[in-house]
């Protein structure tokens, strides 16, 4: 029977199990094992910093240590494979077989963009309409495949601008991207292809047809298990849903036993717990975390789990910079006890710790940090690891670095 209440360290713990934490694998990681991952968690956010690594890559290494990296490739990148990518949270590969789950969004788009006659969209359909075409001829195709060749009338759509400038083709096929009108075609070298949906999905995917509350219904159930306890807030933002869509899924799941409702100390609103969430004593755990890891993108949620304050600042101009510039919190066991600003100098071969800091109130194991690390920078294929002087917790890193040299 579950319990009515729940206490901070043990939603801490909860939280924390639900989304792969504490079970050390054994043996190197295989297909499985990430199949196993990701199902769990329900998707990988994707995102184009490679600083030190790419976000996708870091919650499977944060939950299952050192792993082939073409492995994940492999599952990912593929054309018409177990995984595509949409908008699910942010950017994000999830499986392919939840693509129909996603067409509420789509619709969304499509009525957002018909009602709005001065969004790109309305006042480029000429463009929308050579890419449908282009694709239906020769695709899939990277967007660079098409901006080669792409001239619609007298001007031509070559990439223009600073580096978060899109061209016209690439900004149209995210357009249609969001609506449905296209999807992912795999990747190469981390660059999508886009197609036609029956270029490159199922048609057991193509051809299934699930209501607005019915795909609530799947979200809202994988996002409290994948959570094991949360606010409806929480359960909410996993897959950014709207409140209005969420209440009455919470309600029938909870009518079904799949959820049941819990107060916890401290939290001010009621939590949910899932009916398959494990109750952990301990956890042991030593990771560090993506900014966009699903234990800290919430960042309302860290702060009430785990006491931590964080804010990504690699768009903060570097003199307003607190902590750094890609800074990962450091978990060990349940709680979050630091974060370093990591950068991989593959060139150098260095895995760079350009800052590091003790998160106050908590006790960090500084020498079980420096190990991470040094894992950590094998993984990367780094040769060496270095600690640079700033932060309050870069001095005894560097010791417990060198000690070990």
């Amino acid at each position: 029977m579950l319990p009515s209440s729940v206490s901070p360290a043990l939603a801490r713990r909860v939280a924390l199990a639900a989304q792969g934490f504490g079970r050390v694998p054994s043996g190197p990681v295989a297909t499985r094992q990430l199949n196993t991952l990701i199902d769990r968690l329900g998707l990988l956010q994707i995102d184009s910093v490679n600083v030190f690594e790419r976000s996708h890559y870091l919650p499977i290494y944060a939950r299952l240590g050192s792993f082939d990296r073409s492995l994940l490739d492999r599952l990912t990148f593929a054309r018409g494979g177990r995984y595509t990518e949409y908008w699910a949270h942010e950017a994000a590969f999830l499986p392919t077989s939840d693509w129909p789950l996603w067409r509420w969004r789509m619709e969304h788009y499509r009525d957002y963009y018909a009602a709005r006659p001065d969004s790109w969209a309305s006042a480029n359909t000429a463009t929308l309409d050579w890419l449908r075409a282009e694709l239906r001829a020769s695709g899939p195709l990277p967007a660079s495949a098409i901006e080669a060749d792409a001239v619609i009338g007298a001007e031509s759509t070559a990439r223009r601008g600073p580096w978060w400038g899109w061209s016209d083709v690439k900004q149209g096929l995210e357009v249609l991207f969001r609506t449905g009108e296209v999807v992912s075609a795999g990747r190469t070298r981390f660059e999508r292809a886009y197609g036609l949906p029956d270029q490159v999905l199922p048609s057991a995917v193509l051809n299934r047809t699930v209501s607005r509350a019915d795909a609530h219904r799947a979200l809202v159930s994988h996002a409290a298990r994948a959570h094991g306890v949360g606010t409806a807030s929480d359960i909410a933002d996993y897959f950014r849903l709207k409140a209005a869509d969420v209440a009455p899924a919470l309600a029938d799941l909870a009518e079904a036993g799949e959820i049941t409702q819990v107060s916890v100390d401290g939290w001010g609103r009621p939590g949910w717990l899932h009916s398959e969430a494990r109750l952990p004593r301990r956890i042991e755990a030593d990771a560090l975390l993506s900014p966009f890891d699903p234990i800290v993108w919430e960042r309302a949620r860290a702060e009430r789990l785990f006491g931590f304050h964080y804010r990504i600042e690699i768009y903060t101009p570097q003199p307003k910079r607190v902590f750094g510039y890609y800074v990962l919190p450091v978990l060990q066991d349940e709680a979050l006890v630091g974060r370093v600003d990591l950068k991989s100098d593959r060139q150098a071969g260095v895995l760079r710790v350009q800052a590091a800091w003790h998160e106050a109130g908590q006790t960090i194991d500084v020498e079980r940090l420096a190990a991470l690390l040094r894992r950590t920078a094998e993984w990367q294929g780094l040769e060496s690891l270095e600690v640079m002087p700033r932060g309050d917790l870069a001095a005894a890193l560097t010791a417990a670095v060198r000690s070990h040299s």
